[in-house]
């Protein structure tokens, strides 16, 4: 199977860990896991094909409670999606909690603002996520790594 992802992050350190943190606070709130994926190109046309793509690749759709949720965002060509997997797409409200969520990512990637967008947003979804899977001490464990994944 050919890789999709690359060791050289084409964000910066700061960014990095401002993205990590805002993963790592949501998903104290719950047992749902968030997933960001960023690259310089999208290979597909519609950006939400390849975010789909991502989370297959990346196993998001073996998750315990199927709660899990990639942030997908290709640099250059100025895409994004946001995917989430069955039980929190439609438990969050469906396509327009989605729709707000990334209308509220789209504005700031507009005004340039990567690493505080997707932190917004990873707000946001981690919110939804913590309200329909709760963060329990008999079941809270970090089933996805909170490290920012990189294509090519």
């Amino acid at each position: 199977m050919l890789s999709i992802f690359k060791k050289k992050p084409s964000v910066s350190q700061a960014d990095q860990q401002k993205i990590t943190s805002a993963i790592g606070a949501a998903e104290k709130e719950t047992t749902g896991e968030i997933r960001v994926f960023i690259e310089n190109k999208c290979p597909e046309k519609e950006p939400l094909v390849r975010a789909k793509q991502v989370f297959a690749q990346l196993d998001m759709h073996k998750t315990e409670a199927r709660n899990a949720i990639i942030i997908y965002v290709a640099l250059q060509d100025r895409k994004f999606a946001l995917f989430g997997d069955k039980a929190i797409y439609e438990l969050a409200g469906g396509p327009v909690f989605w729709e707000a969520a990334a209308d509220e990512l789209k504005g700031h990637l507009k005004r340039n603002e990567l690493a505080d967008g997707i932190a917004n947003c990873i707000k946001k979804l981690g919110a939804a996520l913590a309200q329909q899977f709760p963060a329990s001490k008999e079941a809270n464990k970090n089933e996805l790594p909170d490290d920012i994944v990189f294509g090519n």
